[in-house]
């Protein structure tokens, strides 16, 4: 069979045209440290702070630096660790949860910097069996300062994929 050059040209066309399935984009890996822009150390984040005597807990102060997000995660596809601290939950799971750097933030200690925290959003709920489990969460970062009553939340991602963190 030979083929001419209008049909070379006109398949080269059409497979230009047809949809890329399975040539999702790969996620980037990062990790809590990625979340704090560029330049500004931990160290600087949290200041002096202060004794609840009543809660007996310590509540850092933290100054400006611990609402400072890193600009170039605003919209990338993202997979990164953590535990989850449940928000929204049923008898099928947990499907919406902050996402922490270390198990029991926010429960049994005062809460991270807002750029130390993840808001995530998940269709598929993830088992109210496993929520000491650390995760794996794979999804679309976005920059969101929100404050709740539980902490002030710094970036917020939609989950496609939560799975377990095995290293």
């Amino acid at each position: 069979m030979t083929l001419s050059r209008r049909h070379l040209i006109a398949a080269a066309a059409a497979s230009a045209a047809m949809p890329r399935v399975g040539l999702a984009a790969s996620p980037r890996v990062i990790g809590w440290d990625e979340l704090i822009p560029p330049g500004v150390p931990y160290a600087q984040i949290i200041g002096e702070g202060q004794m609840d005597r009543v809660r007996d807990t310590w509540l850092p102060e933290f100054d400006e630096n611990a609402t400072k997000l890193n600009k170039k995660l605003h919209g990338a596809y993202i997979k990164m660790p953590g535990y989850v601290l449940p928000i929204d939950m049923s008898t099928a799971g947990v499907t919406s949860f902050i996402m922490v750097p270390y198990v029991g933030a926010c429960i049994h200690t005062p809460p991270p910097p807002a750029n130390q925290l993840v808001f995530v959003d998940s269709k598929k709920p993830w088992p109210s069996d496993k929520l000491w489990d650390p995760v794996w969460v794979t999804g679309r970062m976005r920059h969101e300062l929100q404050s709740t009553t539980i902490a002030d939340i710094g970036y917020a991602l939609t989950a496609d994929l939560i799975e377990a963190y095995t290293w």
